[in-house]
């Protein structure tokens, strides 16, 4: 149970599109929207000023696009977490948002429901990732060489929770399955995150694709 509030800062150029997250996020106390923004430069300068927990960035916005003020704000903020808002499922925007640093991706056309748990995830570390995007993240890497194998820093414990990370798990289903707590399995994965310098679920199953873990229990 989420117990704090997560304070929320919204940048997109559309004003309509700024309300309805608006409305959305409304719905939950746990969110307190505090600033809005039209342009990746607005919101370059509203985390300066509100130092926000959580953005919701839109990508395609005029002059500096969504893309580009992620980067900013994550070199600037590591610590805020960056949700990419947008209408396109392309998975090149995702993978890009990514590597800028973004923590996730959200569509416009998803309920108001999904969203707010998504975000609330998101917020406390513990968003997973959906298996159809497991599912595209294979085919996208598919496409390329895999590249040879280094040493491995992580232990048999810590590649069986990552190969289940990569197929989708949620932090409860990998405790359960595995008989271990949920507070195991987080600090598993901060473990593998570190271990890895990876930020994400979604780059821990690109890192588990590459090294042909995806198959592995």
């Amino acid at each position: 149970m989420i117990t704090s509030s997560f304070r929320v800062l919204i940048v997109d150029d559309n004003d309509q599109a700024r309300e309805g997250i608006r409305t959305i996020l409304s719905a939950d106390p746990v969110f307190e929207v505090v600033a809005e923004g039209k342009s990746g430069m607005e919101a370059l300068a509203l985390t300066e000023q509100w130092m926000p927990d959580l953005i919701l960035m839109d990508i395609r916005m005029p002059g500096m696009d969504g893309l580009e003020a992620t980067k900013q704000v994550k070199e600037k903020y590591p610590y805020v977490k960056i949700v990419m808002v947008t209408v396109s499922d392309d998975i090149a925007h995702l993978f890009e948002a990514l590597k800028k640093g973004a923590q996730g991706y959200l569509l416009k056309n998803l309920t108001p429901k999904s969203w707010r748990e998504y975000l609330k995830a998101i917020a406390v570390d513990e968003a997973p990732m959906t298996r159809e995007l497991a599912f595209r993240i294979l085919k996208e890497f598919s496409q390329v060489d895999k590249p040879p194998t280094g040493s491995d820093p992580l232990t048999a414990r810590e590649r069986e929770i990552l190969g289940l990370v990569a197929k989708g798990l949620s932090n409860r289903d990998i405790s359960s399955g595995l008989d271990i707590s949920e507070h195991t399995v987080k600090n598993h994965l901060k473990n593998i995150l570190q271990k890895l310098h990876l930020e994400n679920r979604v780059q821990l199953a690109r890192y588990a694709f590459e090294h042909g873990w995806m198959g592995k229990k």
